[in-house]
């Protein structure tokens, strides 16, 4: 089951570690900024002008963040019905050209997400219709590394980063590199996933790439349960 996903190696159990309580600390924050709001508004008419924006990057960073995850550890929901009613050799064929097609979506995602990440962190973008063929040259004129969020305030422990992102100049909200990064990251994460998720379903270490029958098998167990009490 993909609830109950353990990497095969030591390594792959503290990646899988991290991305777990990543997760779990970026649901947890929510929840505490959120919580903290709600008091502060209706408890003393106040509140925290920056949490809507922070709840909302958080957010995307879950998602995001929390899409790669998913494909790990087979926790996409698909449409079975017709796959199902083909052999087994075909089913595999049908789940590689599937894989093949998601990889090239997530790389052409990255693409995107490096070449719009890019303005706001100087970087140079990628040069290439659909997939990058080099870098373009850099262009101080096309940078965007003075923008900033709305109302997240700069981190004072974050100021060495003025030099070398903003030449010199203080921020007063936090620059909007930093939430943004969760896009090329995000998008680099789900490319090498789906690279794994082929080579497992090529190996014959998996079937498809969405959840499997055992999540129904698990629901029965629960409802089981529940039916006991």
């Amino acid at each position: 089951m993909s609830s109950q996903y353990h990497g095969h190696s030591a390594l792959g159990r503290i990646v899988n570690e991290i991305e777990e309580t990543a997760i779990a600390v970026i649901l947890g924050l929510m929840t505490l900024i959120t919580f903290v709001n709600v008091v502060l508004r209706y408890g003393f008419n106040t509140g925290i002008i920056w949490g809507l924006e922070a709840v909302t990057i958080l957010f995307a960073w879950l998602v995001l963040f929390g899409i790669s995850y998913a494909v790990k550890v087979t926790a996409h929901l698909g449409v079975d019905a017709v796959i199902n009613l083909v052999s087994p050799t075909a089913r595999r064929v049908l789940a590689l050209i599937a894989a093949v097609i998601c990889i090239v979506y997530a790389a052409l995602l990255l693409k995107g997400a490096w070449d719009y990440w890019a303005n706001f962190a100087n970087l140079p973008q990628t040069t290439g219709r659909w997939f990058p063929t080099g870098f373009e040259e850099m262009k101080r004129t096309s940078y965007r590394s003075w923008y900033e969020v709305v109302d997240i305030p700069m981190p004072e422990w974050l100021r060495f980063i003025e030099p070398w992102i903003n030449y010199g100049d203080a921020y007063e909200k936090l620059p909007r590199f930093i939430p943004y990064a969760i896009l090329p990251f995000g998008a680099a994460l789900l490319f090498f996933r789906f690279i794994q998720a082929g080579v497992r379903i090529w190996t014959g270490d998996q079937q498809s790439l969405i959840v499997s029958h055992e999540a129904e098998d698990a629901v029965d167990d629960v409802a089981h349960m529940n039916r006991e009490d």
